[in-house]
């Protein structure tokens, strides 16, 4: 590979996907002391229109229309959600629901798939996974007086399927995991595990959160059971976005929300004395949907469908392969080792980099206008968002990066770690 900058530009001259980096705000900025935005994979940038979306809520629907927009705003959730079931999920229609966040939804969906396995009494996740999925796989497990099995999972390379293979039996009833590693990027096999979860009688959550928008997310061919995943990530919907829900058509008559909202009521206006659950995925509704927060959501998730998510896969690998081999020839001399999985078909749209003083790397980072974020332990995450992150500004982050250790800049940091989120 031609590590030089100048085959940065020539990549970025012939990126079919360039034309995006352009609406969005910040992205354009051509300076060379420029913010080089590598945390796209915690919140993604500001797209141009979703001012003007959430204006045109704001103004001529709440302003002028009132009350009387609800007539539209009532069926929101699932509307968009078929925007991402069909742009972005591969989804069918009607299989996906927008609202509340990925934690809510996580705990809906596993309380409905416990009951709907009545007589198992394990669940299963890695050890590995993000601590709010482990954290509500073991309150309902102290719920219902379930068993955690907390399989072991590489902290760099991911889940072994043959070790989730003998954790599987006829007790287990759900089994939750993450498409792609938060903390690694290492990108699991859907179709596979699906699969292998479901030959046991057991259900399969996926956790999306760090793949949706990025990689190739085909929930109908892989016959994946349940989904969750948020919005502000790869799919740009600003800052405490709603998430979505997935639930397969064959699976939701089966399937009970333990919140038992208005929302997800088969005559909401009734207001009847007792609950009817709705038919379909609108059974997992729980409140009033956030109406102007699913506007930017619709914005983000219809840039990422314009674009595709094949093409944004190709350049996700390719960005990342870069970042490796620059951090191979400028990095590893001074003790920076790869924390990702090498191969870039085994890996999400993020790549982490272990040091002693990961934490004292990424402040000094941050300081020359490079944004990563740390994660413990002793990582840096770079996480290129392939829909507006350049070549170029690969190379540029690296090469700063580079200057940062081989002038040991970062030695001026004390060695202590703030609240990360």
């Amino acid at each position: 590979m031609d590590l030089t900058r100048a085959a940065a530009e020539a990549l970025d001259d012939a990126d079919p996907l360039a034309g995006f980096r352009s609406r969005f705000a910040g992205a354009s900025d051509d300076g060379p002391d420029r913010l080089l935005y590598l945390d796209g994979n915690s919140l993604g940038r500001l797209p141009v229109a979703t001012s003007a979306a959430l204006a045109r809520v704001v103004e001529e629907q709440w302003g002028e229309g009132l009350v009387g927009s609800w007539a539209s705003w009532i069926g929101e959730a699932t509307r968009i959600g078929d925007v991402l079931a069909d742009g972005v999920l591969g989804a069918r229609p009607g299989e996906v629901l927008v609202g509340d966040s990925t934690s809510v939804n996580l705990y809906k969906l596993l309380m409905a798939g416990v009951d709907a396995r009545p007589g198992r009494d394990v669940l299963v996740c890695t050890a590995d996974d993000f601590p709010t999925d482990r954290y509500i796989v073991g309150g309902v497990a102290d719920s219902r007086g379930m068993t955690v099995r907390e399989i072991a999972a590489d902290i760099d390379e991911g889940l072994d399927p043959a070790v989730l293979a003998e954790a599987l039996d006829e007790r287990v009833a759900v089994v939750v995991l993450s498409h792609v590693a938060y903390r690694s990027g290492a990108l699991a096999d859907v179709v596979a595990i699906t699969r292998l979860v479901q030959a046991s009688g057991a259900l399969v959550l996926w956790d999306l959160s760090h793949s949706v928008g990025a990689v190739p997310v085909e929930l109908g061919a892989a016959g994946a059971d349940l989904a969750v995943g948020c919005t502000y990530k790869y799919l740009n919907g600003g800052p405490g976005a709603p998430a979505f829900l997935y639930v397969r058509r064959e699976l939701q008559d089966q399937l009970r929300s333990p919140i038992r909202g208005w929302f997800g009521h088969r005559d909401q206006f009734a207001m009847g004395p007792s609950y009817d659950p709705a038919a379909g995925i609108e059974r997992f509704g729980v409140g009033t949907p956030p109406v102007l927060a699913m506007a930017a959501v619709e914005v983000g998730a219809a840039l990422i469908a314009e674009a595709g998510v094949a093409r944004l896969a190709v350049k996700g690998r390719a960005v990342t392969d870069l970042m490796v081999a620059l951090a191979d020839e400028w990095l590893a001399p001074s003790g920076v080792a790869l924390a990702s999985p090498r191969q870039a078909g085994r890996r999400g749209s993020h790549v982490t980099f272990a040091h002693p003083a990961a934490w004292q790397l990424t402040q000094a980072l941050i300081d020359r206008r490079v944004v990563p974020d740390f994660r413990t332990p002793e990582r840096v995450r770079l996480g290129p968002a392939p829909l507006y992150t350049r070549f170029v500004d690969v190379w540029d982050a690296m090469d700063r990066f580079r200057t940062v250790l081989d002038e040991r800049a970062f030695e001026g940091y004390p060695a202590e770690r703030a609240r990360v989120t």
